[in-house]
C-alpha cells in the first residue's frame, strides 16, 4: 500500500493544485517513483488511498500502466490518517502481509530483505528505522523491538512495553510490513496514527526494527524534493 492522500502542506504552492503524490521530480510524478519500485521489486498488487484532488490520481492511474493491479482506497469523505486509512483498505489488504509506504520518501532501502526480514521474526510489524536526527523517535531494545516512543522536544515519553535493559533512540522511515492479523486488533476508529497503534500492541505483540543507513530522503519539503533531484533519473 502507498499511503498517497495527505494533504502536503510543507509542499505549498506546489500543491495548490495537485496532490502531493502527483508532485514530480525530473518528469516523474512521486506516486509514479514508489510503483515502479514497488514493482521492480516483484510487488504486483497495490493499493493507494487518495483524498487530495483525489480525481488527478485517479485519472493518472487509470491511464498508465505499471504492470500492477492498483486498487484505491478512497478517503475523499474523510482524511484518515495512516492508521484509519491502514483500516479502511482492510478488505483488499486480508490475507498476506503486506509492505506500506508512504508516497514522499525516496530510498534505496530493500524492500525484498525487509519483507523476508519480517517473515522470518513473525511479527505483528517490521518498522524500517535509521539513526537520523528528528525530533520524535521510536524506542527500540538491543534487539530492536519496539518498546515506546518520545517527543524529545515536549518532553514526552510513551513506553508500553516493559524492559530491564537500555532503549536506543532510531527514526521511523515510513515504510512498513504489517501482518494482517492488525486489523482483528485495532480498537481505534476514524482517523488515527498507525504509530499510536504500534504503541498499543507493543506491550503483547512483536513490533520489530529493521535498520538500514543507505539512501532515505522525506521530499515533503521544497528544498528537500530539489536535492533528490540528484538521485531520480
Amino acid at each position: 500500500m502507498i499511503f498517497a492522500a495527505g494533504l502536503g502542506t510543507r509542499l505549498r504552492p506546489l500543491t495548490n493544485d495537485r496532490p502531493k503524490a502527483m508532485v514530480e521530480i525530473n518528469g516523474q510524478t512521486l506516486l509514479e517513483i514508489n510503483i515502479r519500485k514497488l514493482v521492480g521489486c516483484g510487488f504486483t498488487d497495490i493499493v493507494v488511498n487518495v483524498h487530495h484532488f483525489a480525481d488527478l490520481v485517479i485519472d493518472f492511474l487509470q491511464t498508465n500502466s505499471f504492470g500492477a493491479n492498483i486498487f484505491i482506497s478512497d478517503e475523499r469523505g474523510e482524511l484518515l490518517e495512516t492508521g484509519g486509512g491502514l483500516k479502511k483498505a482492510a478488505n483488499v489488504l486480508e490475507g498476506d502481509s503486506f509492505l506500506v509506504h508512504n508516497v514522499d520518501i525516496i530510498t534505496d532501502l530493500d524492500l525484498n530483505a525487509l519483507f523476508d526480514a519480517h517473515i522470518k521474526n513473525k511479527a505483528l510489524a517490521t518498522l524500517a528505522i535509521r539513526n537520523r536526527k528528528t525530533s520524535r523517535y521510536l524506542l527500540f531494545n538491543e534487539q530492536n523491538v519496539l518498546h515506546g516512543w518520545t517527543n524529545i522536544k515536549a518532553g514526552i515519553v510513551r513506553q508500553k512495553r516493559a524492559t530491564e535493559s537500555d532503549l536506543f533512540f532510531k527514526a521511523f522511515s515510513g515504510v512498513h510490513v504489517i501482518h494482517p492479523r492488525i486489523f482483528s486488533l485495532f480498537k481505534r476508529k476514524g482517523k488515527f496514527s498507525i504509530i499510536d497503534s504500534y504503541l498499543d500492541f507493543s506491550k503483547d505483540y512483536l513490533i520489530q526494527g529493521y535498520e538500514h543507513d543507505g539512501v532515505w530522503m522525506d521530499v515533503g519539503k521544497p528544498e528537500q524534493l530539489e536535492a533528490a533531484k540528484k538521485l531520480i533519473y
